[in-house]
């Protein structure tokens, strides 16, 4: 086998590997089995996407070329993680407070939920990390070559490096896609990656290790023999820059809070803020792990390889010259797994930045449909991240084709870290300093933004690309203070530090100056509040004015973002939280904050927050904050606010009273519809079987087929009259709870079918189409009474729905030990005036010459609570829907 196909073999079962690890986490997440992936080793772990192929390889040759000026790559992340509860805390309390899914959200949601500063956010992310992407990209084709070059044979032969980039692009896409975007809500966590991730920092931990210990212990001869190297090198003859060293320190530090990948695992992946204690000294270690030999391996390589060899590649190239060629595979995967896990998280995140803030709000404007219209748009929110990521990756790889690869890792990755942390000063401002504000906030982003692109971005394509050799000497056009590395006419310093110095400088000015001489609106001073005093305020809520929302066009507008299942659980918790029955509760300010938090899970915090005020009209109005907030006027505010809290309290009890109203009198007139039709049920049965009975009775010349036929007429009605009876009788016995359920064990399906043969088809033979979809599920529970309630919900849909060709679909599912079971027909549905009232006694809600007195859904609601369940109607959809809900294993219950 060629060294080629050896070193492609082993890369795909890899990645096969990694497949079956995030595919396992994902079921075992689904199925409630996966506590032992959300452990806080799996999340300190998942910490290590900050150690990318710049750490695994460019370390290395950031130390053969700088010394131990290589260690503020790990400085900085030791520094913010030793001092966790300064920062970190108080980002990840607010994250999951404020239902926060990305940097750019959590800068939005800060400074107003304005989407504008949110693009602005997510445009530099993405360019900033560019170059970082291509880095990877660059690691995995420069590693491929050196192998291969290594190789004897044919497969010596040059290798074609943007080939290998591309086709490493195009997998890196695909298994992000498949396992990144299988789910709308950013806070149902990615189990599969974050554990992918959690596999690789072992994997690139332990090839390190294994590569250091064979340049100690194989190559040098021991410890002792190896710190004489490097004593004799120039490593160990190397001095301290002050600046440098500093400025590096703040920048790595900076970068990783800034860094849109490790936001997301830091802050969107965090399932515990407690995880936060135990990772504080951990990530610590394996960062310490991590560094532990790339000075030996640094000084080791300079000695042994021949002059010109690139130090950037040494952990790959010494044991390929020593021909241990199962070691340097192990090499190679450990930077495959550097890369790789750099690349996934990044664009996950990046990919939700874009499709929240970028996507989505241009989506919903161009197509003019509104927060209230319905339809589901959660398949554009899915396809565009998986846009987004392969637009990122492919970014990436031009980045990398335009560069030609050429410069050094760490080089690239400075850059990168650079461009990223512009986001610290309006990050930092807005956790700390109550008086930031946007405008602010966008002034000093656009500052440093160009500042950066000037001074580092753009020199990083190389002479000629972008700027012209006279154009880096002379200045921008022609102005020497505009030198892209000596802006100012101020020369001497470090190309890097030069632009990290004017571009932090400026953006910081900016944002000082802009938020001090311009106000805040009202929701950036309320958010700043609550950011920034986010431990002492416990998560208080924001009070605001409800307009005229209506429950329904939050609902329709809820079901095209969340889904229609998990819509309907969040309206049916929150109208028995407020005391109330169905799936509409009230929309006041507590429901419309916990509906615009859950949107934002999906969607993010602007455009959760700008689909929830269109419906509702209003604008956010703090109570709790008011005080915390206002001048002088804070007692004149307090008061009105609350006299305005009363007013809107006092309207929705109204609104409550006359909904009650308009039931009872809706109930009292089926009330009195339900005496009439009784009578009428009862005397028409009793006048044709009285005055047959006396035909018979009379006798005479009755021909036999005239009196089979009057006897026949009088047994029907008596059947007719006993079915009537049966069903009061049967009432009353459910409602007295005097009932026995006789459990047995069941098939679903076979009682649906059973059910479906009896009911489908009425006595003059109209027939309702049913379709089933509903699988192997066992059952226990009164077999007998279940079946009572399938037969009249089918014979329901046979004689109500008004479709030209009435169809009904019957779907199942089991879920959390509860059998969910759907009836969905393709009619009108239920009108919203009756929806309240439909499973009331004296309630007829069909055809009134349909026939029956009306009991049937009355009992089939006693009959679901005496087996443990319920039945509901399902509304905001097309066609009428009952869901019955009932346990897998049903109790026996006391007569």
């Amino acid at each position: 086998m060629t060294a080629v196909n050896l070193l492609v073999l082993v890369s795909l079962a890899y990645v096969m590997v990694l497949f079956l690890v995030a595919w396992a986490a994902e079921r075992s997440a689904a199925r409630g089995r996966g506590a032992w992936v959300r452990a806080p080793v799996v999340y300190t772990l998942s910490l290590s996407v900050y150690c990318t192929a710049w750490t695994f390889y460019g370390a290395v040759g950031y130390a053969a070329r700088s010394g131990l000026e290589f260690l503020t790559i790990y400085l900085g992340p030791t520094l913010v993680m030793l001092g966790w509860w300064l920062v970190l805390r108080k980002l990840v309390t607010i994250g999951r407070r404020q239902n926060i899914t990305s940097i750019a959200d959590l800068i939005s949601s800060r400074f107003g939920k304005s989407n504008t500063l949110a693009v602005g956010v997510t445009l530099l992310a993405v360019i900033a990390t560019t170059p970082y992407i291509a880095l990877q990209l660059q690691s995995i084709a420069l590693s491929f070559g050196a192998f291969i070059a290594h190789g004897s044979g044919p497969a010596s032969e040059p290798v074609d490096a943007t080939r290998v980039a591309f086709w490493s692009a195009l997998g890196l896409a695909i298994f992000t896609i498949v396992f990144g975007t299988r789910r709308l809500n950013v806070h149902e966590r990615h189990h599969g990656v974050v554990l992918a991730i959690a596999v690789e920092a072992v994997v690139k931990l332990f090839a390190l290790l294994a590569v250091g210990v064979f340049v100690v212990w194989g190559l040098s001869g021991g410890v002792a023999e190896t710190m004489a190297r490097i004593d004799a090198s120039a490593i160990g003859r190397w001095e301290m820059q002050g600046s440098r060293w500093v400025g590096l320190t703040f920048l790595s530090a900076a970068a990783f809070l800034c860094l849109p990948r490790m936001f997301h695992v830091l802050v969107v992946e965090n399932d515990d803020s407690r995880f936060l204690r135990a990772a504080s000294w951990a990530f610590p270690l394996y960062l310490m792990l991590m560094s532990l030999f790339v000075v030996p391996i640094a000084v080791v390589g300079l000695d042994l390889l021949p002059a010109g060899s690139n130090p950037d590649l040494f952990v790959l190239t010494l044991p390929l010259t020593q021909g241990r060629e199962g070691l340097a595979i192990l090499a190679f995967i450990g930077g495959f797994s550097s890369a790789t896990s750099m690349v996934i998280v990044a664009t996950i995140a990046l990919s939700i930045m874009v499709s929240n803030h970028v996507v989505m709000p241009i989506f919903l404007r161009a197509t003019g449909t509104g927060a209230q219209v319905s339809g589901d748009v959660r398949a554009v929110v899915l396809l565009s991240r998986r846009a987004a990521i392969a637009g990122v990756v492919a970014l990436g790889y031009i980045y990398y084709a335009l560069s030609g690869g050429g410069e050094a890792l760490a080089k690239i990755g400075l850059i990168s870290f650079t461009g990223v942390v512009q986001v610290l000063p309006a990050m930092l401002g807005g956790l700390f300093w109550r008086g930031a504000n946007g405008r602010g906030a966008v002034a000093g982003l656009a500052a440093g933004f160009i500042v950066w692109t000037v001074t580092l971005f753009l020199p990083s394509f190389g002479p000629g690309v972008v700027y012209s050799a006279e154009t880096l000497a002379n200045g921008l056009f022609g102005q020497g203070w505009l030198r892209p590395q000596a802006l100012f006419g101020i020369d001497g310093l470090d190309p890097l530090l030069h632009g990290l110095f004017w571009s932090l400088v400026l953006n910081v000015g900016a944002l000082v100056a802009v938020s001090l001489v311009t106000f805040p609106r009202p929701l950036e001073r309320l958010q700043g509040a609550h950011f920034v005093n986010v431990f002492q305020q416990g998560g208080g809520r924001v009070e605001r004015s409800t307009g005229a929302a209506q429950s329904e066009d939050l609902m329709i507008m809820a079901q095209r973002i969340l889904g229609p299942d998990e819509a309907l659980t969040l309206f049916r918790q929150a109208a028995e939280d407020q005391g109330l029955g169905g799936y509409l509760p009230e929309p006041d300010a507590e429901f419309l904050e916990r509906l615009e938090r859950a949107l934002a899970g999906s969607v993010g915090g602007a455009t959760a927050h700008a689909m929830v005020t269109q419906i509702t009209g209003g604008a956010s109005v703090s109570v709790a904050d008011l005080m915390a907030v206002a001048d002088e006027t804070a007692q004149i505010m307090e008061y009105s606010s609350r006299l305005e809290a009363q007013s809107e309290e006092l309207t929705r009890t109204a609104r409550q009273l006359r909904r009650a109203n308009r039931k009872l009198t809706r109930l009292s007139v089926q009330k009195d519809a339900f005496l009439s039709q009784i009578s009428h049920e009862l005397r028409t049965p009793m006048t044709s079987i009285r005055a047959f009975s006396d035909i018979i009775r009379a006798g005479g010349d009755m021909p036999e087929a005239d009196r089979v036929r009057f006897a026949g007429i009088i047994h029907d009605e008596a059947e007719r009259l006993s079915r009537l009876l049966d069903d009061l009788l049967d009432l009353s016995v459910l409602e007295n709870g005097q009932v026995t359920l006789n459990l047995r064990e069941g098939q679903l399906a076979t009682l649906l079918d059973q059910a479906v043969a009896t009911a489908a088809t009425s006595e003059d033979g109209a027939r309702l189409a049913i379709v089933t979809d509903v699988g192997e599920i066992a059952l226990t529970t009164d077999l007998d009474r279940l079946g009572q309630v399938f037969i009249n919900l089918i014979a329901n849909a046979r004689k109500y729905c008004d479709a030209a060709e009435p169809r009904l679909v019957i779907n199942a599912r089991l879920i959390g030990g509860r059998v969910i079971v759907d009836f969905t027909d393709n009619g009108q549905g239920i009108a919203p005036e009756m929806q309240d009232v439909m499973f009331e006694k004296f309630s007829r809600v069909g055809d009134q010459n349909a026939g029956g007195a009306g009991l049937g859904l009355a009992i089939c609601r006693q009959i679901m609570t005496r087996l443990g369940g319920s039945i509901e109607y399902v509304p905001g959809r097309d066609g009428a829907v009952f869901r019955v809900i009932l346990p897998q294993q049903a109790e026996a219950q006391a007569a």
